[in-house]
């Protein structure tokens, strides 16, 4: 039966809306994307490229009165002209009030409280004075409710002398969970209630930038916690009802439960690696979900690992990828670049995905890359 494929407007034109109209191509879905800024990784590749504000309501209202479908790439949007292309009866996923609450952290962990989902202790405060209050709370991380976004709008609080390093806005105290690793499940569900979860993975942050620098899939953990993370993944995707891919990040506690830390209702850089690991990528999972369309199979068909690249301390201007024809020479690994022309500190210029036969071979090759490649200018 022929079933035409709906148009698609995209917030956003970063690196996920690069990767995702990649996926696009396979199936021929036509998508436009609203970004401000000119020269986004998007601005060349989407069928139509609109220079304008996502967080503008007449810019992003009018954008979306052209599609069938509106979706997004980050969630930092206008939530208010989405809710009104709803109304006017435009499909919007993720849906606004999914949005509405994943956009503050404080309703985030409110909503996994009242809906019995497992996440660290917290406490909402207006701002870092009152965690004086609290000093018997800590060391927990100071997050603030909005705007935070790769790391930023994190503090780590481990003690009174540190309160001076947390924010002045509306955010959460969340206390300091023992952990043995952080783990992700990249989920998703179509409109007909169809869900399917990747395998669970295994995920290592940067020290300092909060921002995940290396991920393993599938994650080293037994098969009673990979029960339990996808069991969650699925259960929290069905409570929302969301349309679309959910990541869900996770911490697996030293006594072995599972808690949730934070979500994303978008492509997200713990999936990356699906693109050649696994038989549906994210990319195309997340068309097929907000399409209409049956989702695919997210079995790996090996073991992957992956690295983002990000941009080299002390290198601020146009970007030079150096050793990139020594990681190529390396069997299984596939670098992506984001086609950002400038780069700067620790800014997220691409990432490599790495493909081998063992965890072994991942971690092995990981380190090959990292000593050979940097991003500079």
């Amino acid at each position: 039966m022929y079933r035409a494929l709906p148009k698609i407007g995209l917030l956003g034109g970063g690196q996920l809306g690069r990767m995702l109209l990649q996926a696009a191509v396979d199936l021929d879905f036509e998508i436009a994307c609203l970004d401000p800024d000119a020269e986004a990784p998007c601005h060349s590749l989407a069928h139509t490229f609109v220079h304008g504000s996502f967080q503008d309501f007449d810019t992003v209202f009018a954008f979306g009165l052209n599609h069938d479908v509106i979706s997004i790439e980050i969630e930092h949007v206008n939530i208010e002209a989405l809710e009104a292309l709803e109304k006017l009866g435009k499909k919007v996923f993720p849906q606004p009030h999914i949005l509405r609450m994943i956009q503050d952290k404080r309703l985030q962990k409110q909503f996994f409280k009242d809906h019995g989902f497992q996440t660290a202790d917290f406490i909402l405060i207006e701002s870092a004075e009152e965690i004086a209050q609290h000093l018997d709370f800590l060391p927990a991380f100071h997050k603030l409710g909005k705007g935070g976004y790769d790391g930023r709008g994190v503090q780590s609080i481990k003690n009174a002398t540190d309160i001076s390093l947390g924010f002045k806005e509306p955010g959460l105290l969340e206390k300091a969970v023992p952990f043995v690793k952080e783990l992700a499940v990249i989920v998703a569900r179509n409109e007909m209630g169809q869900i399917t979860a990747f395998p669970t993975v295994e995920m290592v942050f940067h020290p300092t930038h909060n921002l995940v620098e290396f991920l393993i899939s599938p994650a080293e953990i037994s098969a009673e916690t990979e029960e339990k993370a996808v069991s969650l993944a699925k259960s929290l995707i069905e409570s929302l009802e969301l349309v679309g891919i959910l990541a869900v990040e996770l911490f697996l506690t030293v006594e072995g439960e599972v808690l949730i830390n934070e979500i994303a209702p978008r492509p997200h850089n713990s999936g990356h690696h699906t693109i050649r690991a696994n038989a549906t990528s994210q990319y195309e999972q997340h068309l097929r979900a907000i399409s209409g369309l049956p989702l695919g199979d997210t079995r790996s068909t090996c073991f992957s690992g992956m690295l983002n690249l990000l941009g080299e301390a002390g290198f601020t201007g146009p970007v030079k990828y150096e050793g990139l024809s020594d990681i190529l020479a390396i069997d299984g690994v596939y670098p992506f670049l984001y086609g950002k022309k400038i780069t700067k500190a620790f800014r997220k210029m691409g990432h490599v995905t790495i493909l081998g036969d063992s965890r072994g071979e991942i971690e092995q090759k990981a380190e090959q890359v990292r000593n050979l490649i940097r991003v500079i200018s």
